[in-house]
């Protein structure tokens, strides 16, 4: 499928008003979850579950959720909050230029 957003530099994936406050959104193609936890804040995760590499789907009530194996990880931090991932998803580096969402 090729690289993650970001694995090769700096990708632009979405516009600031796609990411609610509290909320995510998950990119599929570039396998990547942003989410803005406070207004003003964005974070953004590899969208590959660590338990079997499903692609996380939805966020919802603070969490982000695997529909593989019911694994649930936090929108603050991407820590695991259920299993069976042992692990939280890898956050990566995200910032907003001109109203665009940046990874990498």
């Amino acid at each position: 499928k090729g690289p993650r957003a970001g694995e090769k530099g700096p990708e632009t994936i979405g516009k600031v008003p796609d990411v609610s406050v509290g909320a995510g959104k998950v990119y599929p193609d570039s396998r990547v979850v942003v989410t803005q936890p406070a207004k003003g804040v964005y974070k953004a995760f590899d969208a590959r579950c660590p338990h079997q590499g499903c692609l996380v789907e939805k966020v919802e009530q603070g969490v982000i959720n695997c529909p593989c194996h019911g694994s649930q990880f936090d929108v603050n931090d991407g820590s695991k909050v259920r299993g069976p991932a042992t692990t939280g998803l890898p956050e990566l580096p995200a910032k907003v230029v001109d109203g665009d969402i940046v990874v990498g």
